[in-house]
């Protein structure tokens, strides 16, 4: 039991540095619309690749892991849509 413990805690901890390392280029993109420096095929990718780790979290039971790749996706998927908002919209 104390094995588990010790594991969901490792697991939250990452979650947190995850979230707060990543949160901050989201919020950054979209108070600014500013993506020049973003390469689109990465938040696509970072974006998939979170999909499909929700997923995994989810058949797991392993919260952190779902939890974490949720935020992360959702933020990925808003990027992305200003990404290309900017890149292929707005410049016609």
């Amino acid at each position: 039991m104390e094995r588990e413990f010790i594991i969901d805690i490792i697991g939250w901890a990452a979650s947190i540095c995850l979230v707060l390392g990543y949160l901050p280029q989201a919020f950054h993109t979209i108070r600014t619309r500013d993506t020049d420096g973003i390469a689109l095929p990465t938040f696509l990718l970072i974006g998939i690749g979170g999909i499909f780790f929700v997923i995994q979290g989810f058949m797991l039971g392993n919260a952190p892991l779902w939890v974490t790749n949720a935020i992360t996706t959702i933020s990925s998927a808003i990027v992305f849509g200003i990404k290309i908002y900017n890149d292929y919209i707005k410049k016609k």
